[in-house]
């Protein structure tokens, strides 16, 4: 059976682990669209509060939050520190250390 990309990239959202993130170009990528980054954020925006999805784990390329203050921002941040989630004094999260690697979860599950 053929998924969509819409339905490889909630896949995907759904396999980030507590205490990671992902970026919305790096979800794109493994989902087969590597320039499929604002394609991720519309299915965020559409489908996350009915799918479940962990959107709150999904950050932009520099490891900052991507919605605005007051719309959004203060709520990823807050799940995300509940997670053990660390920001930077810049705002930003170490994406080394932070950044899920979607090739190490596979090999766990193996």
């Amino acid at each position: 059976m053929v998924h969509s990309f819409s339905n490889r990239v909630e896949d995907i959202i759904k396999s980030i682990p507590e205490g990671k993130v992902a970026t919305y170009g790096q979800i794109a990528a493994c989902a087969g669209v590597p320039r499929g980054a604002r394609g991720v954020a519309w299915i965020l925006h559409s489908c996350s509060e009915n799918d479940r999805l962990p959107w709150h784990r999904v950050v932009n390329r520099k490891g900052g939050i991507s919605l605005p203050h007051h719309q959004g921002y203060e709520l990823q941040m807050a799940l995300l520190k509940k997670e053990g989630v660390r920001f930077g004094e810049s705002g930003y999260i170490d994406l080394d250390h932070y950044g899920w690697d979607p090739d190490e979860s596979r090999s766990e599950s193996q």
